[in-house]
């Protein structure tokens, strides 16, 4: 039975990779601020990845300006490195943002990008997962897209997944091998986001009026129609934004 340890393990992806995991018979621990475990200070780390084979970081930012957020991803990373190498951990996993490269205006996905990095130079065997935008965050773009009773949001193209199934591809790979790359995840549908967003408005009564504006930001980035959107070799998930909203009558954050 191998030892996981999940950075971030209480959160919305987090939580359900432990179960998973757990579920198929491995040691998953959830380590976070909670557990005693602080990624900026190191606190925690040493004696949480004793004896793990593998460590998984799902964690985020609680701030996304520019400044705060680069601080805490390449922070955490390189106190997690450290003392993942200490551990002797032989694979680190991570979850990260189809298209941030590629975003490179947006000080979240330069974070992103910079973790990235450090974890790919780390000496440490890895695999990182890329997902789309997830379903659950529908009502949080909305609202950073408001202005009066207007959502403003670009139509770029996205193909939007739920949260489970994302969980079921970080805690795949978390299990296996390391792949030593990038692997693409994302959902079976192609939206425009400003028709995504207005989907998810419109299923749960909400009277806000969506606009497809093409100068409208996400995440600090002007997109293009195809920046969002996974390369040909993504694994597409099942799960469709129709049938996820009818089992999901009351947003999650």
């Amino acid at each position: 039975m191998s030892r996981i340890v999940i950075i971030g393990g209480t959160g919305l992806i987090g939580s359900k990779v432990v179960r998973r995991l757990n579920a198929h018979g491995h040691d998953a621990v959830a380590a976070s601020p909670n557990s005693g475990v602080n990624t900026l200070t190191g606190e925690g780390l040493a004696e949480a990845l004793r004896g793990a084979s593998t460590v998984l970081d799902v964690s985020n930012s609680p701030s996304f300006a520019d400044d705060d957020v680069m601080a805490f991803f390449t922070t955490a990373t390189e106190n997690i490195v450290v003392a993942a190498k200490d551990a002797g951990v032989a694979h680190y996993v991570a979850l990260s943002v189809v298209g941030a490269q590629r975003m490179t205006d947006s000080g979240y996905m330069r974070a992103k990008v910079a973790q990235e990095r450090l974890i790919a130079s780390s000496g440490i065997p890895y695999s990182i997962v890329h997902a789309t935008q997830f379903f659950e965050f529908v009502k949080s773009i909305a609202d950073t897209a408001t202005t009066g009773d207007e959502v403003r949001l670009p139509h770029a193209q996205i193909r939007p997944m739920a949260a489970d199934d994302v969980a079921t591809a970080v805690a795949r790979f978390t299990a296996h091998e390391p792949t030593g790359s990038v692997v693409e995840i994302a959902g079976p549908e192609q939206f425009g986001l400003d028709d995504l967003v207005r989907t998810g408005l419109e299923f749960r009564g909400d009277a806000r009026t969506v606009v497809a504006d093409a100068d409208a930001t996400y995440f600090g980035e002007k997109l293009t129609e195809d920046l969002l959107l996974p390369g040909p070799g993504a694994i597409i998930f099942d799960t469709r934004f129709g049938d996820w909203l009818k089992s999901n009558p009351e947003q999650r954050r």
